[in-house]
């Protein structure tokens, strides 16, 4: 294949240790099939439903911070260390750090680190993982929507992974709600921006792993035209399978002073059919760095 250079770069790059949780700013990031490495390398299961959540349930997930502890070993990711939203810490060897995280969080709460894949008991979505009583009140309670607004289209999501995820709360091996990379770029935030002049949409609300900047060039949303094919971030590959539908957390209170905001939801459901940022796979793995120039195919 020959690539094309484009006036994008990669400007932030982002990964998350706890599911849900406030991630790590990083330089550089090893990707590989299951991602940025140490990408979700820990999650949090509601014990009373029985099954791994995100904050789309458990929205004080958000007001938590997590980072790794080099040098320390959970068996697949090394532990880390867990700020609540009270300031303190706890890390994940602390014998308290359920009681900590079920305080905090305001139900009962297990945390749990990455298991091989064939361990799938604490991913199985259970009799009491549905919180409404039928689908579609459960899917407008996860995407925050209106009864008149439409439910997000997911034509795109491949079969075997629909099947996968109406058994478990993400693909088997992972703590991902689908994909192992989302990418995200600036001229899609300018975009939003124009409809909500005066809302800081701050980049933390849509948690990307990568965040690309084209200098103010533009305000399309470029990550559109890439689905079904393929970007090059530095020398990775990835493919574009599906633009992201966005759900609660963008609007939810987060750490660092992002506060709750609604009209976000609303926005992007009016002007953007719920979609922003593009959800890949990983087609040829490598090292991104920040700074790296993106490339499209011819």
């Amino acid at each position: 294949m020959t690539w094309s250079p484009t006036d994008l770069t990669v400007a932030e790059i982002w990964r998350y240790p706890v599911k849900s949780m406030t991630g790590e700013r990083i330089t550089q990031a090893d990707v590989g099939p299951r991602g940025i490495h140490l990408d979700r390398g820990w999650a949090v299961r509601d014990e009373k439903a029985g099954t791994i959540r995100s904050a789309r349930y458990l929205p004080r997930l958000l007001l938590c911070s997590a980072r790794y502890l080099p040098g320390t070993d959970a068996g697949l990711v090394p532990h880390v260390a867990i700020t609540l939203p009270d300031g303190t810490t706890v890390n994940s060897d602390d014998s308290r750090v359920n009681q900590r995280l079920s305080d905090a969080i305001g139900k009962e709460v297990t945390l749990w680190s990455l298991r091989p894949e064939q361990e799938v008991e604490h991913l199985r979505q259970g009799a009491g993982a549905m919180e409404t009583g039928d689908l579609e009140s459960e899917m407008r309670m996860l995407f925050g929507l209106n009864a008149d607004e439409p439910l997000p289209d997911l034509k795109d999501l491949p079969p075997h992974l629909m099947r996968e995820l109406s058994e478990l709360a993400a693909p088997r091996g992972t703590y991902f709600d689908t994909f192992p990379i989302d990418i995200l770029t600036t001229s899609s935030i300018r975009h939003l921006q124009q409809h909500l002049p005066d809302v800081d949409l701050d980049v933390r609300r849509f948690r990307p792993n990568f965040l690309l900047d084209d200098g103010g060039a533009s305000d399309a949303l470029r990550e559109r035209e890439w689905v079904g094919g393929q970007v090059r971030l530095g020398p990775v590959d990835f493919d574009a399978v599906m633009e992201c539908p966005r759900c609660t957390i963008i609007a939810a209170e987060q750490c660092g002073g992002i506060a709750r905001n609604s009209t976000i939801t609303r926005t992007i459901v009016r002007e953007m059919n719920q979609l922003m940022s593009v959800y890949c796979n990983v087609a040829t793995p490598g090292t991104v760095r920040v700074g790296d120039p993106v490339f499209l195919p011819l």
